[in-house]
């Protein structure tokens, strides 16, 4: 007497999903997730992030004062609340930041990619812009104005005239 197994396809499928979601939650518990560099509250004065790849890093409330962010690429990135006077942020790339109410005095932003920025409330005060691009950036009607009194120069990277991007008269 033969003895015979009958395998239903519902029950094979069934036993595969189980089995692939097994070791996919095993395999979850091993590795390690990648988390995005929190700087939110830190006091970071005068420190040195020249040069680096800061994409999906927050430094909300931070105090980056007399910092060098030069050259960074900084997409994306927030800066909400960030004191971010003196800082360099020389040819940053700030394109889509969030820099709500951050204080950017006196900050040197110098050839800086701004395209499509978050500026509201932010302090602009003596801050250098000779060649930045402020391509839909959203700035208050009156920041723009105080910019556009100082705004000069062709950003090195879009080609873009910085009283072009500021809508300046």
């Amino acid at each position: 007497m033969k003895l015979k197994i009958k395998y239903y396809p519902s029950t094979i499928v069934n036993n595969l999903f189980t089995l692939i979601f097994v070791l996919i939650v095993t395999v979850s518990l091993w590795v390690a997730p990648a988390w995005s560099a929190d700087y939110n509250k830190q006091s970071l004065i005068n420190e040195d992030f020249s040069h680096q790849d800061l994409t999906d890093a927050s430094f909300d409330h931070t105090n980056l004062r007399d910092s060098d962010l030069s050259y960074v690429n900084a997409a994306g990135v927030r800066f909400f609340g960030a004191n971010l006077a003196q800082a360099n942020l020389e040819g940053a790339n700030l394109s889509y930041a969030s820099l709500e109410s951050a204080r950017l005095t006196r900050a040197n932003l110098s050839n800086a990619v701004l395209t499509g920025a978050y500026l509201t409330n932010a302090l602009l005060n003596d801050a250098v812009i000779t060649g930045a691009d402020f391509t839909e950036a959203l700035l208050s009607p009156t920041t723009e104005r105080k910019l556009c009194e100082i705004a000069s120069g062709t950003n090195p990277t879009t080609g873009r005239d910085t009283r072009d991007t500021l809508f300046c008269p």
